[in-house]
C-alpha cells in the first residue's frame, strides 16, 4: 500500500500543518464587505505555488479565482477539487470567546471566522497534495484546483467563470469538501444540492406612518397584506399552493430511497443539536424532508415599531425575505415566474425583488466514481461512510453538473458542530487532519481506478460521469 506512511507523516507535521492553517485564517477575507480578499487570493496562491502547484489568480467580475494544477501527460484521470476562501463577517463581535481572526485552540477544537468553512476544509486539500507528494513521490491522477472568493456572496461569478473556462477545466470528477459532517461523526458523502431563490417582498401603505386610532381602518396596514397574501400560498399542512410550484420535481430513485432508509438517525440527539427537543418524525421522513423536498420558508418580516415600549402606529411599509429551498429539476426561473404570477393575481400592490439563486445539482448514486470514492473513506476513516443523495442546504454544485456534465462529489472535513456563519466557528483538529488523510486515500483510489480502466484499454467516460 502506497499510504502506509501517510497517517505518520500527517502526525508528524501536525504543528506545521496547523501553522499554516493559521496563517491563512489570520487573513480576512470578507466578500460581503470587500475586505481582504485579494490579499487572502494572493496568499493562498503563494501557499500552493510552495507545495508545487501550478497556480495562478484568475480575475472575474467580482472577487479572483485562485486556480491550479499538477498535470502529468502518464496520466488520464483528472479531479477538480472546488472551494473558496471567502468568509462571512464576524458579527456579533460580542458574541465570540476569542477574537474572530485570531485562530485560538480550545479542547481540541481551533476557533476562527472560517476555520470550518471553508479555508479548514480547502486547506486539507493543498496539504493532502503536500503529503501525498512527499510520502509516494508523484500523483496517480491530474488535479485542478478551483477556489473563489465569492462562496459567501452568492457564488455570483462562478457560473460565468466555468462558462468561459471549459476547456482550462476539463476533468473526469469534482470533488469538494464544504459543510458539516452528520451528527453521527460516521464520514458523509453527499450526491447534491438543493437549490435555493431568495425573494424580497415589499408592501405598502399610507407614505408615512400614521397614529393608528386616528387613521385606523382608513389607512391600510401592509403587514396584512403580506399576511393575507402569505395565506394564499400555503396551507395548513405546509404545502405550497403556487400553481405548477411542484411541476418537474423528479421523484426518488429505488436507490435514492434505499440511501435515505440506511442513513443513522436518533431523534432525541438531533434534537437536542438543532435547538428543538420536540422534533418527532422517523428518519427515512426526517432526511426525505431534509434533502428531497422543496422548502417555503420565511426569514424575516420588518415593518413599523419593534422596539421596546408602546408606539401605536399603522406602519407605512412591510418587507419580508423568504428562501424557497429547490429540488431537481425545479428551476428558479421557473419557480421565480409562477410566484410573481401569484402575487400579481392576489396582490399587485405588492413588489417582489430576487436577492438571488442557485439551481439544485444531484449525481447519480449508481456511477462508478460514488463507489471508488466511498471505498477511499472507508479506508481513510476505517468506518462505513454514509452516503445521501443531497445536501439540505444550497451550493453552485450545478456549474459542475450541468455546465461541465460532470459528477460532483461532496463529502465535508468539518464537525457537525463547526457553528459556521455563527460566532465562535470552529473546527475539530482531528476533523482537519483526518481531512487531510482522506483526499490522500481518494487520490490513490482514483489512481488504482485508473490504473485498472488503462488495462482494460479505455477509460470510460460518459456526461454523467465514471461507468
Amino acid at each position: 500500500m502506497t499510504l502506509k506512511n501517510v497517517s505518520a507523516m500527517i502526525k508528524e507535521r501536525k504543528e506545521e500543518y496547523l501553522n499554516q492553517l493559521f496563517t491563512l485564517l489570520r487573513q480576512k477575507s470578507i466578500s460581503a464587505q470587500n475586505i481582504g480578499i485579494r490579499d487572502c487570493a494572493v496568499l493562498l496562491k503563494g501557499m500552493m505555488n510552495e507545495v508545487g502547484i501550478d497556480t495562478r489568480l484568475i480575475e472575474t467580475d467580482g472577487h479572483p479565482v485562485v486556480y491550479g494544477e499538477l498535470m502529468n501527460s502518464k496520466n488520464n484521470f483528472t479531479l477538480l477539487i472546488y472551494g473558496h476562501y471567502d468568509v462571512q463577517p464576524p458579527d456579533p463581535l460580542d458574541e465570540w470567546v476569542s477574537p474572530p481572526f485570531e485562530p485560538t485552540v480550545r479542547e481540541g477544537k481551533i476557533y476562527c471566522r472560517g476555520a470550518g468553512d471553508n479555508k479548514g476544509q480547502l486547506m486539507a486539500h493543498v496539504l493532502a497534495v503536500k503529503t501525498y507528494l512527499d510520502a509516494v513521490g508523484e500523483l496517480p491522477i491530474n488535479i485542478k484546483f478551483v477556489f473563489e472568493g465569492e462562496e459567501e456572496n452568492g457564488s455570483v461569478n462562478l457560473p460565468s467563470f466555468v462558462e468561459e473556462n471549459k476547456e482550462l477545466l476539463k476533468a473526469d470528477l469534482v470533488y469538494s469538501s464544504d459543510g458539516s459532517s452528520h451528527e453521527s461523526d460516521a464520514p458523509l458523502m453527499l450526491l447534491g444540492v438543493r437549490g435555493m431563490l431568495y425573494l424580497e417582498l415589499t408592501a405598502k401603505g399610507g407614505e408615512w406612518d400614521n397614529h393608528s386610532g386616528n387613521k385606523g381602518n382608513i389607512v391600510p396596514n401592509p403587514v396584512w397584506k403580506l399576511f393575507d397574501l402569505l395565506s394564499t400560498m400555503r396551507d395548513s399542512s405546509g404545502r405550497v399552493l403556487i400553481e405548477g410550484f411542484y411541476d418537474n420535481i423528479l421523484p426518488l430513485s429505488p436507490k435514492e430511497t434505499e440511501l435515505l432508509k440506511s442513513i443513522p438517525y436518533n431523534q432525541e440527539e438531533i434534537g437536542k443539536k438543532i435547538g428543538y427537543p420536540d422534533l418527532k418524525m422517523d428518519g427515512e421522513t426526517y432526511y426525505r424532508k431534509l434533502t428531497m423536498e422543496p422548502t417555503f420558508n420565511i426569514c424575516g418580516i420588518h415593518s413599523g415599531h419593534i422596539g421596546e415600549g408602546a408606539k401605536t402606529i399603522i406602519p407605512s411599509k412591510a418587507t419580508l425575505k423568504m428562501d424557497i429551498r429547490l429540488v431537481v429539476d425545479q428551476s428558479p426561473d421557473d419557480i421565480y415566474k409562477k410566484f410573481c404570477t401569484h402575487v400579481k393575481k392576489y396582490a399587485p400592490d405588492i413588489n417582489v425583488k430576487r436577492i438571488g439563486s442557485f439551481k439544485p445539482s444531484r449525481t447519480s448514486a449508481e456511477l462508478k466514481c460514488v463507489e471508488v470514492v466511498t471505498e477511499a473513506l472507508r479506508e481513510a476513516y476505517n468506518e462505513e461512510p454514509i452516503i445521501q443523495p443531497s445536501l439540505g442546504g444550497s451550493l453552485p454544485d450545478h456549474v459542475w453538473t450541468e455546465v461541465l456534465q460532470l459528477p460532483s462529489i461532496l463529502v465535508p472535513y468539518a464537525n457537525f458542530d463547526q457553528g459556521n456563519h455563527s460566532p465562535n466557528e470552529n473546527i475539530e483538529i482531528d476533523y482537519f487532519l483526518n481531512g487531510i488523510k482522506c483526499t490522500c486515500y481518494v487520490i490513490q483510489k482514483l489512481g488504482d481506478y485508473e490504473k485498472d480502466i488503462k488495462k482494460e484499454g479505455t477509460i470510460s467516460i460518459d456526461k454523467g460521469g465514471m461507468l
